[in-house]
């Protein structure tokens, strides 16, 4: 029917998008549909494929809890409350104060550090070598790197001690040659021999991320130096260390962090004077039951060990390892 003047037509739904009308309230059926694409009746949304998966993240979280988590609390807690009593800080207060730590914790931070200097500088001269250096074999010796990974420490300081040992080759070929009746090499059990043990073990772990780094590395860097008139020390100095620092940081840090935990190289070499924290931990505990003491020096190796390798994952990540 006809309308009067100035009267309006029926009021009609708002419809989105529309270029007459304002747009629709938070609340009404258009709303809903431009916002999450249903209108009211609409089946939900099909759950997301990490809420179908998550129930199985729970069995291995808590066997995790049960092995690690909590046999670890208990040595936290011995370590504050002691089960042969004491007050909350005192079995601290009396391994701080001991000798033997201290001596421990400076012989494990010197021998750590050594031996992540010689991993360094053996691990980039080998890496260099086999990279850039070419020599029949050379892939075999890639490959035997990373079979070398998988070995235990002490079977590197069980074949040291065949060569450097007391009775070890070394020696029998020097008593054989000079008629002496003992042999000149007697550094095994010394510093120096967990030094090298520690260093002939652990290089691998710096030369396998520096070869993969060498692998990205454009050799017309190379062969543009060396058209220039660049001698093969400055062309490692200024286009090869530069490229390699990342991996160096990465592959330190790494030897840094199983370097202050090592046991078995310092136990198997038999050095008697040398004494790390694993070493004072295992003494403590076993030899003498303190189990208190061996807790708290637990405690603080494990500390140090997580705040390296805080420091190893951020390297790593920058390094892009």
């Amino acid at each position: 029917m006809p309308l009067a003047a100035g009267q309006t037509g029926p009021a009609r739904p708002a419809e989105s998008g529309h270029p007459d009308l304002p747009p629709a309230g938070p609340g009404t059926p258009a709303a809903v549909g431009r916002a999450g694409g249903r209108g009211p009746g609409a089946a939900p949304p099909p759950a997301h494929p990490r809420s179908r998966a998550g129930w199985w993240v729970g069995p291995p979280v808590l066997a995790l809890g049960l092995v690690f988590l909590y046999p670890l609390a208990l040595v936290v807690r011995q370590s504050f409350v002691p089960d042969g009593g004491g007050g909350a800080l005192g079995a601290y207060s009396a391994v701080f104060g001991s000798g033997a730590f201290r001596d421990a914790l400076g012989t494990t931070v010197w021998l750590a550090l050594g031996a992540t200097l010689g991993c360094l500088v053996l691990g980039f001269t080998l890496a260099v070598i086999i990279a850039f250096v070419p020599f029949p074999g050379a892939r075999a010796v890639s490959r035997f790197i990373d079979v070398f990974l998988s070995f235990p420490s002490f079977l590197i300081t069980l074949a040291l001690l065949f060569i450097y040992g007391t009775v070890g080759l070394a020696n029998g070929l020097a008593t054989e040659f000079t008629g002496a009746a003992e042999g000149p090499f007697r550094f095994l059990a010394t510093p120096w021999g967990v030094l090298l043990a520690e260093i002939t073990y652990f290089t691998p772990f710096v030369v396998r991320p520096l070869l993969a780094a060498f692998s990205q590395l454009d050799t017309a860097q190379l062969e543009v130096a060396a058209g220039l008139g660049a001698r093969p020390a400055r062309i490692v100095r200024q286009v090869i260390l530069p490229e390699a620092l990342p991996a160096l940081a990465a592959g330190g840090s790494l030897v840094l962090v199983m370097c202050l935990n090592e046991f078995g190289i310092v136990l198997f070499t038999g050095a008697k004077g040398v004494t790390t924290l694993p070493m004072l931990v295992y003494g403590k505990a076993i030899l003498e039951s303190d189990y208190a003491a061996a807790c708290v020096v637990a405690v603080v190796n494990i500390a140090i060990s997580v705040g390296l390798f805080g420091l190893y994952r951020v390297v790593s990540k920058r390094a892009g390892a």
